[in-house]
């Protein structure tokens, strides 16, 4: 179990948080609308009234005692970069800070943020990459470049293994699970014989992935 600081209850504010708590960590909220944290208080660990803009507030909020706080004021830029600021001279562990402009990441980074994130340009290049291909079901980022995706299997691999198909060689991608009707199953062996129906899950560069599912 980790501690989380969430200051900023908009939309986005609001999902971490409630998606952290319900992985089973203590999370404090804090926005400076007082009737958004009464609405909230009752779902949270804690929950407190404030401009965190104001370091005396932040300070009280024991702020090295959190192991991510996490600045989700996305409306209004010049509070999201003095309060990332703030934090890390008062000492937080870890911040991350979130945005709407690529330039804006630049001054968050440079300001304390350790991390910056963009959830609708994220969301936007995920949905981006999914669609772009038919046969791509799912679709994590790791680099620019190289993503895990989850795919389905080629008719002609039906009834082979995996050794005997040489994905590695042939297809320049790496099976990290195998998943059936039954559940996922890691890390398949060179022996694994592949079913109908069977996706797999790989990593691999995106212009790779991308053309073999363009084959099937």
């Amino acid at each position: 179990m980790k501690s989380f600081l969430v200051i900023g209850m908009g939309r986005f504010g609001r999902h971490l948080a409630a998606r952290m708590l319900h992985l089973g960590n203590d999370v404090m909220i804090v926005d400076e609308d007082s009737e958004i944290i009464n609405e909230l208080s009752s779902n949270f660990t804690d929950a407190f009234v404030g401009d965190c803009r104001n370091e005396v507030v932040l300070s009280s909020l024991g702020i090295n005692n959190f192991d991510v706080c996490f600045v989700t004021i996305g409306e209004n830029f010049q509070s999201s970069l003095e309060i990332t600021s703030l934090l890390k001279e008062l000492g937080a562990k870890r911040v991350v800070s979130k945005t709407n402009r690529d330039i804006q990441a630049k001054f968050l980074l440079r300001n304390g943020a350790d991390e910056v994130v963009n959830p609708e340009k994220e969301m936007a290049e995920r949905l981006a990459i999914r669609y772009n291909a038919n046969k791509i079901f799912d679709f994590v980022e790791l680099t620019p470049d190289f993503s895990i995706f989850e795919i389905p299997i080629f008719d002609h691999w039906v009834g082979k293994s995996v050794s005997e198909l040489e994905i590695r060689n042939k297809y320049e991608i790496n099976i990290i699970a195998v998943r059936q009707d039954n559940g996922l199953k890691p890390l398949p062996g060179s022996k694994h014989v592949f079913s109908a129906g069977e996706h797999i899950i790989v990593a691999g560069k995106i212009d790779v992935v991308t053309k073999l599912t363009a084959k099937m």
